[in-house]
């Protein structure tokens, strides 16, 4: 059988064989509307409700954290859309549209971040899921040791690493049944946890400084479309060439955004009001909220976690797997798909079956990861802002072309601003990653805080540290920085597509140059 007939029978069984390339102009059929379907199934989790005890855990009010949650929610889902304009422009995966401004070949350090982070948090997800089974188990009564966590851990694995491997157009199809499904069955949880609310309670919490709302809010942007935007164009690749940038960019938002943000108001009023539930919620984020539920939905309320959780780590693994491919390892999408699954799966079955004190410092790791990410998110941002043209596709996978090689404006822009955003981000576990306490290493000498290096309990002292002003800092710094400093160097790679010919092999008859069309 050859390689292309192989692919054919591949595709005849609705697996996408597609990779990093440029998606054909025949098979840009989507329209924004379409985005809204797995933004929001990724995105409808009770997991939404556990973030609010995370919130009310700044020591601010719920009128505080009302504000924040619908602030850094919708802004930083708002991002994702922004990026989610360069899918519709270049129809490649993010990492691969990145190299415009960092280079064909330095766009692999953003690329590794992203790789990372992308593994990780699905991986969080796939824990997530397989410990809310137990406790469900427990609650009915049921076995809930190590033959129940490897059933569930070779389930919710099961389902990950199919749906990644099958692709863009399978997972599409999944996530619009996903959206029913977990969103009546949330629906549900929240009408009847909802006897639980006292507003006594909830008004009565009292307001905490400024600086602390600002750490909420970063903490809710890093959670939600921040964690996200390094795969926002991923799923806008498919997007006519014609589309509305601003539809895609409203309906990546909207999706995104509208059910984290009902999710986590409701999650302040029952955590504000129930202390168990908040107290529970940071050991297992999941099962904590099935302490409110009669025997009798437990079964529901688990499956609608369940596919909630994978639907969100399915998109990650599948970006993930685009994401390897960028790097320059030579094997087909569903293989990569693939691998990074099984990663997913190794990684599950470390932290439930065998590490006794690892979900600590792996959460440390990822929060440490997040500043990079928000510094490159700026930098994508503004180059996005910057360009007026559909990017050149050639040259997107040629580093004689005009993105060149190595951009070092744009690198320099992401080492420098990540070590500054380091400096003013503290590490929220301390105790069980200490190795990570070097971080926030700009806040004394400012005058923000003070380590405080005790026996019992590392910590940090004052307002300002838990306000983790790095990410804006990296997120915003990157912006301007390449908002300034590239205009020029953006302009020129315009003008070079548009009038002339670029690198060796220019045509002279102003036709297409060996790397890209002349327009």
């Amino acid at each position: 059988m050859t390689a292309s007939s192989g692919a054919e029978r591949v595709r005849s069984l609705g697996v996408e064989t597609t990779g990093i390339e440029i998606i054909g102009e025949s098979e840009r059929t989507a329209s924004p509307k379409d985005l809204f379907w797995p933004w929001f199934a990724a995105n409808v989790s009770v997991f939404g409700i556990s973030y609010a005890a995370f919130v009310l855990g700044f020591g601010i009010s719920f009128w505080q954290a009302a504000l924040v949650t619908v602030l850094g929610i919708v802004i930083s889902f708002l991002l994702c859309g922004i990026i989610a304009i360069a899918g519709k422009r270049g129809s490649a995966p993010t990492m691969i549209l990145s190299r415009a401004p960092f280079g064909v070949t330095g766009q692999k350090l953003p690329g590794v971040i992203s790789w990372l982070v992308s593994i990780g948090w699905e991986t969080f997800l796939s824990i997530m899921a397989v410990l809310a089974t137990a406790t469900v188990f427990e609650r009915l009564g049921w076995s809930s040791g190590t033959t129940v966590k490897i059933i569930a851990a070779a389930v919710v694995a099961a389902m990950i690493v199919l749906a990644s491997v099958a692709g863009y157009h399978i997972i599409m199809k999944m996530q619009s049944y996903l959206t029913w499904i977990t969103g009546i069955v949330t629906i549900l949880f929240v009408i009847i946890a909802a006897k639980e609310i006292d507003w006594g309670t909830v008004s009565a919490i009292p307001s905490g400084p400024w600086q602390a709302v600002v750490g909420a809010l970063v903490m809710l942007m890093t959670g939600f479309g921040l964690g996200w935007i390094n795969i926002a164009a991923d799923w806008s690749r498919y997007q006519h060439r014609n589309a509305s940038g601003s539809a895609i960019v409203f309906w990546n938002t909207f999706g995104g955004a509208i059910a984290p943000v009902l999710l986590v108001l409701f999650g302040l009023l029952l955590a504000g009001s129930n202390e168990e539930v908040r107290n529970g919620i940071g050991a297992d984020p999941i099962g904590s909220l099935a302490q409110v539920l009669p025997t009798w939905f437990l079964v529901p309320f688990l499956i609608a976690v369940i596919l909630s959780l994978v639907s969100g780590a399915v998109l990650g693994i599948y970006s993930s797997g685009l994401t390897l491919l960028s790097l320059g390892v030579k094997i087909p999408r569903p293989a990569a798909a693939l691998i990074d699954g099984v990663i997913l799966t190794l990684g599950t079955i470390w932290v439930v079956f065998f590490a006794k004190n690892f979900l600590g410092p792996f959460q440390s790791f990822l929060i440490t990861l997040g500043v990079p990410l928000a510094a490159w998110a700026g930098i994508m941002i503004a180059d996005i802002a910057l360009r007026r043209r559909d990017y050149d596709d050639n040259a997107l996978f040629d580093s004689r072309g005009v993105y060149g090689s190595v951009d070092w404006i744009s690198i320099g822009t992401m080492i420098v601003m990540s070590i500054l955003g380091w400096g003013l981000v503290v590490n929220n576990f301390a105790a069980d990653a200490s190795w990570n306490n070097w971080q926030g290493f700009l806040l004394e000498p400012l005058g923000l805080g003070t380590f405080v290096d005790d026996p019992a309990g590392a910590y940090w002292e004052g307002n300002w540290p838990y306000a983790n002003l790095g990410v804006l800092l990296a997120l915003a710094g990157s912006f301007l920085i390449t908002y300034l400093l590239r205009r020029p160097k953006v302009r020129d790679q315009e003008m070079a597509r548009g009038y002339a010919g670029y690198g060796p092999g220019a045509a002279a008859d102003g036709g297409a140059t060996a790397y890209g069309p002349r327009a």
